[in-house]
């Protein structure tokens, strides 16, 4: 009977719970509270789900910008133990998995291993890219990886100087990485050979992100950790030339972090690039003047419409811009604090992703929040953490704790 009546009183009062708040409420304090909890909003339509996987643990707590990558009918998807997965892109089926964690080659239970252990993780962390029928990704360990895309067999592998913490970049049969040693190398997209290498100064202290590289007109971009600009020639890995984006000041180290961890967007000859410490610029490709700047602080990427760029700041403001002149057209300040995904166009709207597990949809035209979608759980485990992929008006987003899922605007 005592037990009877100890089970009702819990059920009673999960349910009581439930009602008003969840059990990560209990810890959070006033402003958390007031942030997390969203106000309501006219709901111009409702998203539909297509699908939803997982693929392995997902990146937990740890510093990733691994989002899916699409491309030849697939959606591809990684966690940082070192699971990659390809899914059907229309009903997200798997097509493969691999399992690139290490595990010990010795002993006599060592083929039981893996049913019994994680491994060793791969720490896969440098983004997913796909082109040339290959998947390429880096590792924290200071490698990168080709697999087919067909089976997901290794077609070459490559040791690099640093951390590849952020996607390649594949262009005239040339990949290129970026790495946290301050260091961009070339790689021959079909044998995984270096061809050549350029080192930028890193300085004493800057932040853990590095900025993805971009390719445009036989030239490959990067932000640097000392806020320039750098072209390099694909070809040949010569520098076409270097602009300094913004400078640091201040008395410590802290207040002198310019990192551009954003990759640079390169629309209709001009570069668009924006620094942690403030400074949005558009730089012309061919010459690497600069054609106008504004106080923007985001280490997010950049976005466009061919027409607007779109950006959320470091408070997780979003902004829309007009790309000729840098003139504000809107604001949107309602997610402050939500630690926003960069926000990427779909159809007349652009979308944003935030730490607990919401899709957020904003007119094109005013910012308006037209719509929002929970995939996740309204926990930190399943929060949006890197800005969604946008492929033929689907969405794709993947979650902290692995989830995949795709999502279709009305």
């Amino acid at each position: 009977m005592k037990k009877l009546l100890l089970t009702s009183l819990v059920a009673v009062a999960t349910v009581n719970l439930s009602a008003c708040s969840t059990i990560s409420d209990w810890f959070a304090d006033d402003e958390e509270l007031a942030i997390r909890h969203l106000k309501p909003i006219e709901m111009k339509f409702e998203a539909q789900e297509l699908w939803d996987e997982s693929v392995g643990d997902g990146v937990d707590h740890y510093f990733s910008r691994l989002t899916p990558a699409v491309g030849y009918d697939k959606v591809y998807a990684a966690d940082r133990q070192g699971h990659v997965v390809a899914f059907d892109q229309k009903t997200g089926e798997e097509v493969w998995e691999k399992n690139f964690a290490q595990f010990s080659d010795e002993g006599f239970f060592s083929f039981m291993e893996p049913w019994f252990s994680d491994g060793i993780s791969a720490r896969i962390s440098g983004g997913l890219t796909v082109s040339y029928e290959t998947l390429f990704f880096g590792t924290e360990n200071g490698e990168v990886m080709a697999l087919d895309v067909t089976t997901g067999d290794v077609k070459w592998k490559s040791e690099v100087k640093g951390e590849v913490l952020a996607a390649p970049v594949v262009d005239s049969g040339v990949v290129v990485v970026n790495t946290g040693a301050g260091t961009m190398i070339a790689l021959d997209a079909g044998t995984g050979e270096q061809k050549w290498t350029y080192e930028s100064e890193v300085p004493p202290l800057s932040l853990r992100g590095i900025s993805a590289p971009a390719a445009a007109g036989g030239g490959v971009l990067a932000g640097t950790a000392n806020g320039k600009l750098v072209v390099n020639i694909i070809e040949s890995g010569q520098t076409a030339w270097e602009q300094a984006i913004t400078s640091p000041s201040g008395a410590t180290e802290l207040e002198r972090i310019v990192d551009i961890d954003s990759q640079p967007l390169v629309l209709g000859g001009v570069a668009f690039v924006i620094s942690y410490d403030g400074t949005l610029a558009a730089v012309e490709l061919r010459s690497g003047r600069v054609i106008w700047k504004r106080e923007y602080q985001s280490y997010r990427r950049i976005t466009t419409d061919n027409t607007n760029l779109y950006l959320v700041d470091v408070k997780s403001n979003v902004y829309a811009l007009d790309r000729r002149n840098g003139v504000e057209l809107w604001s949107q300040g309602q997610l402050k604090g939500r630690t926003l995904t960069g926000a990427v166009p779909v159809k007349e709207y652009v979308v944003v992703g935030d730490n607990w597990g919401y899709l957020h949809w904003l007119d094109k035209k005013d910012g308006t929040i037209v719509s929002r979608l929970e995939v996740g759980d309204d926990d930190e485990d399943e929060s949006i953490y890197t800005e969604p992929v946008v492929v033929d008006d689907i969405i794709y987003t993947q979650t902290r704790d692995g989830r995949v899922v795709a999502v279709q605007t009305p």
